[in-house]
């Protein structure tokens, strides 16, 4: 006896308020403008009243904002977001071949890394058995700015009033002996970060690893990822450097970045 068809999958969101939700942001994207509550109401058939408790929860999001009573537009963080998927979807492709010449050149870990507000995520990485590596981050895995070589090119970019905020904000806590904790030793070291273009983990996340990093940029100058070498701290080689700063350039300039 056959089995009936399965039923195909509905396109529509399974729960409703999303559904709602994405509803209100398409009609936003359709406006330059801010675009007032009845008018969004009418736009996607809800009540009034639904419509203004999804648009706060949207509003606490900062996926929408209220510029004045009763009107709305799109907010700062689909932006923010939109501009972290573009960065590691185009990094990404632009990167993977780079990525792997190094590592034939290195036998050692290459990693590709983005900045999420004040950690680094790890979106690509390239390695082999014989790299002899204890201890590998995963893709998606993160770990703070300070504590990092990809981290510090970002801390390095910032300016320093928002430096200082991070060091605030995160207490600069520490995960081994030779991590930096102190914010004037950090300063220091972000300062010959910007003379060298390359930033170093000297075992200050993991004990028995040292990582170098080089940054990759934009068509607009702006730092979008690192690239990094992970090694036991014995078989991190100094001759890498000037090949991982022209992987790094060569991937920069596949984004488009003229510097």
């Amino acid at each position: 006896m056959s089995r009936p068809p399965a039923p195909a999958e509905s396109a529509s969101p399974a729960i409703q308020v999303l559904e709602r939700a994405f509803a209100l942001l398409d009609v936003l994207a359709r406006h330059t403008d801010p675009v007032p509550l009845k008018e969004l109401a009418q736009a996607t058939g809800l009540h009034p009243s639904t419509t203004h408790r999804i648009l706060n929860d949207l509003t606490l999001g900062r996926f929408v904002d209220r510029p004045e009573p009763g009107s709305y537009r799109l907010g700062m963080r689909l932006l923010e977001l939109g501009n972290l998927v573009k960065a590691r979807l185009d990094v990404r492709d632009a990167a993977l071949d780079a990525m792997r010449e190094l590592h034939k050149h290195t036998h050692q870990p290459v990693n590709l890394s983005v900045r999420q507000g004040d950690e680094i995520v790890y979106i690509e990485r390239t390695y082999s058995e014989r790299s002899g590596m204890q201890v590998v981050r995963t893709v998606g895995g993160r770990a703070p700015l300070h504590l990092t070589s990809v981290g510090k090119l970002f801390l390095a970019a910032d300016e320093p009033t928002r430096v200082r905020a991070y060091a605030t904000r995160t207490g600069l806590a520490g995960h081994t002996r030779n991590s930096i904790t102190d914010l004037a030793r950090l300063e220091r070291e972000l300062a010959l970060i910007r003379t060298r273009g390359v930033s170093r983990d000297e075992e200050e996340l993991e004990l028995g690893v040292r990582c170098m990093a080089a940054g990759i940029y934009d068509d607009q100058g702006k730092l979008v990822a690192g690239l990094s070498i992970s090694a036991p701290s014995d078989r991190l080689e100094e001759g890498w450097e000037p090949r991982l700063k022209e992987t790094a350039a060569g991937i920069s300039s596949a984004l488009g970045f003229r510097g």
